[in-house]
């Protein structure tokens, strides 16, 4: 198990997130459920949405099967259950979410999924409780927080990101395009996620791999030791900006970086 309590402070402390990092996991038989302390099985139809709200606000360990979710298309998303020809067909969308048959159907092949046939169960809970072995982290924030995060893990070994939105069902973006291309995975939450889910208007979410919280961790404090750091200051839009760009970018700074990295 990963030092995930430790992290998950790091992480919250330094971007001053409101709600807890999240782990996400897929569970080959519904039974092991029963073994994570103090799972709660919601006793009606429930949405993703709804389960990673209990989880990063309430701190609740929430685990759900293909048969909770009756109304929720994230069960074939990560991939308790097969999708059906009628959903791979976007026709319930037509008319509602795009526009023509034709562009839901394009929708509808668009979103990442998990391949089914090995998990019956999936379970959600804050990544301090450290309740099992993550195979995705979901952090939300407001865009400032994880422009940071994202800066963070390009500190080193440095990639360009690059991310997606295919609309309704932005959960397609998040956890499972991360945990089908094991890349970082950020996006736009979508409607479902902000009526179900409680999404404010100015959070945005990123799926990320297990192995790269502590990059992106690394990543920030180098941010932090050179004065970049959450939350911005405020120069002022009408201000000469000479002194702070000649402290950042001026001949001295330069000479010191280059000093400094030998």
């Amino acid at each position: 198990m990963g030092n995930w309590a430790e992290l998950s402070k790091e992480v919250e402390g330094m971007l001053r997130l409101r709600t807890f990092p999240l782990a996400w996991k897929r569970l080959s038989k519904k039974e092991e459920l029963d073994k994570i302390p103090r799972v709660r099985h919601i006793e009606h139809p429930i949405t993703f949405c709804q389960a990673f709200t209990l989880a990063r606000t309430a701190g609740w360990t929430v685990g759900a099967t293909a048969a909770d979710m009756e109304w929720c298309g994230f069960k074939n998303i990560c991939g308790l259950a097969r999708p059906t020809e009628e959903e791979l067909s976007g026709v319930r969308r037509a008319g509602y979410w795009l526009k023509t048959p034709d562009d839901a159907q394009k929708q509808a092949q668009a979103m990442y999924r998990i391949p089914a046939g090995d998990a019956e169960a999936i379970v959600l809970a804050p990544l301090a409780s450290e309740k099992f072995e993550p195979d995705v982290i979901m952090i939300y924030g407001n865009p400032a927080q994880l422009m940071m995060f994202c800066c963070g893990l390009q500190w080193t070994d440095y990639s360009r990101l690059e991310f997606t939105f295919v609309g309704e069902t932005a959960c397609s973006d998040s956890v499972a395009r991360c945990y089908v291309t094991g890349k970082p995975s950020l996006t736009l939450p979508c409607y479902g996620e902000r009526r179900l889910g409680h999404v404010q208007d100015d959070e945005l979410v990123i799926a990320i791999p297990p192995n790269q919280l502590g990059k992106a961790i690394d990543g920030l404090k180098g941010l932090w030791a050179v004065g970049l750091r959450y939350p911005i200051p405020f120069y002022g839009a009408e201000a000469d900006n000479s002194p702070t760009l000649a402290r950042a970018y001026g001949p001295e700074a330069l000479a010191a970086r280059k000093k400094a990295s030998g």
